[in-house]
């Protein structure tokens, strides 16, 4: 599974509540901050809802075996 990188950009003032609500489903508390969630369905809608205040990045899949 891929993980995404998704890190917050721009405030969240001025815009409905629903996506101030998703930016912190997300675990986002303060502005340039970045969390790590897998790749599913149910964070990419959460990523398209506030696609406008948030930059995202897929991280580098590592096969390292321990």
């Amino acid at each position: 599974m891929s993980k995404l990188r998704i890190t917050w950009r721009k405030s969240a003032i001025g815009y409905a509540g629903d996506q101030k609500r998703t930016i912190r489903a997300l675990g986002l508390r303060r502005l340039n901050q970045s969390v790590e969630h897998g790749d599913s369905p149910a964070i990419r809608g959460m990523i398209l809802k506030v696609r406008h205040l948030v930059e995202v990045a897929e991280l580098p899949h590592s096969n390292a075996s321990p």
